[in-house]
């Protein structure tokens, strides 16, 4: 049984990020190097083998909004550090149910991209493209495609949203893989048009570590489909 279905028969209403990023991987989508981890020491021993720094995250199919609720913690540079962390975060859990904390790679990447698909009413699942981070829902400079998409559609997307000049060179930096960038686009329309339960995708932020896109962090929304 694959994870869709499988999180659909236990009455999941979405992905953790640990399976969500399991599940997009699958599709050829990279994603950040993580390990799902019980306890401190566990915690610091995967950081230690992973490099520093690193990023601690709850992890649970409920849990949403963890920046805001402090369940995130970030850039941490020795074993210490994470001790804290991962303290701090289970504190802030209080009785909520998870099943582990998210050790993972911090990409540095300045630059951010969202990739999501939704489901429109009319015209079935949608590719959606557009500047990410914090900036998302403030400046809404986002393109979209109805799925399947190919590769002359997901370019056309880039070039559609006022932040293009963010996929050149960059403060030194070098392009970003338009290649791989559009692979990503490519996959999440498959998997709209693939699997009726999978209601929304949003992969936010997609950084560049180097020329490569990176999925940091990722929620898949379930329904009821018929698949």
């Amino acid at each position: 049984m694959g994870i869709i279905d499988e999180a659909v028969s236990k009455g999941q209403k979405a992905l953790s990020e640990y399976q969500a990023k399991i599940f997009l991987s699958e599709y050829d989508i990279p994603v950040t190097r993580e390990e799902l981890v019980m306890g401190e020491e566990e915690a610091i021993k995967t950081a230690e083998s992973m490099g520093f720094p690193v990023v601690l995250k709850a992890n649970g199919p409920d849990i949403s909004h963890k920046t805001e609720r402090n369940l995130v913690q970030v850039g941490l540079d020795d074993p210490e550090e994470v001790r804290t962390a991962y303290k701090e975060i289970i504190e802030n859990l209080g009785d909520e149910p998870y099943d582990g904390v998210l050790v993972q790679e911090m990409i540095k990447g300045e630059r951010e991209f969202v990739v999501g698909l939704v489901r429109d009413p009319q015209f079935g699942p949608c590719v959606m493209f557009g500047l990410g981070g914090i900036f998302t829902e403030v400046l809404k400079d986002t393109s979209f495609r109805v799925a399947p998409i190919e590769k002359y559609d997901a370019l056309q997307m880039m070039d559609e949203i006022q932040s293009k000049d963010l996929l050149g060179p960059f403060r030194g930096k070098e392009a970003v893989d338009r290649d791989q960038l559009a692979g990503i686009l490519i996959a999440v329309g498959d998997i709209g048009m693939k699997y009726d339960d999978v209601m929304e995708i949003d992969i936010n932020p997609v950084k560049t570590d180097g020329s490569r896109p990176v999925a940091v962090d990722a929620l898949v929304v379930l329904g009821n489909g018929t698949d």
